[in-house]
């Protein structure tokens, strides 16, 4: 019958939505780097999966430098992967918790948030904020 949608095999489907979220994923950073390292390079540029290169906001940098106590700048590894999940529409997770301490510091999550289960879910829209405010400090992941 002509009338009637084509029957899609949800498997099918599934395999599909995988190798088209890997494809996105290959411009990931391949290694993340301490921001106190970046922050002594002329041009803060690392490799990314698929063999090009991530290139650091400098300015971005800058900011993070003089917001942030030494001992925080060694430990955060930029960029901050944030996970968007296909099953969770309206907010993403960070499972680094000095990318969180270092949102806290920034006041861009309340203090009183907390990591739970190894992650901390931050609405998109909070998320997407950031992102213009420190452009290349966030790197979104997909899953």
């Amino acid at each position: 019958m002509p009338d009637r949608p084509f029957p899609i095999d949800d498997a099918v489907l599934a395999r599909w939505m995988k190798l088209e979220v890997s494809k996105i994923n290959e411009g990931l950073v391949a290694v993340r780097v301490p921001l106190s390292s970046l922050r002594e390079e002329t041009t803060p540029i690392i490799p990314t999966k698929d063999g090009k290169h991530y290139k650091f906001n400098k300015k971005t940098l800058t900011t993070l430098g003089s917001m942030l106590p030494r001992t925080l700048q060694e430990k955060l590894r930029l960029p901050v992967f944030c996970y968007f999940d296909s099953a969770v529409g309206d907010s993403c997770f960070v499972t680094d918790p000095y990318a969180v301490e270092v949102l806290q510091q920034l006041h861009e999550i309340s203090n009183q948030r907390e990591m739970v289960d190894g992650r901390l879910w931050i609405g998109k829209p909070i998320i997407y904020g950031i992102m213009r405010k420190y452009p290349t400090f966030l790197q979104i992941v997909m899953r």
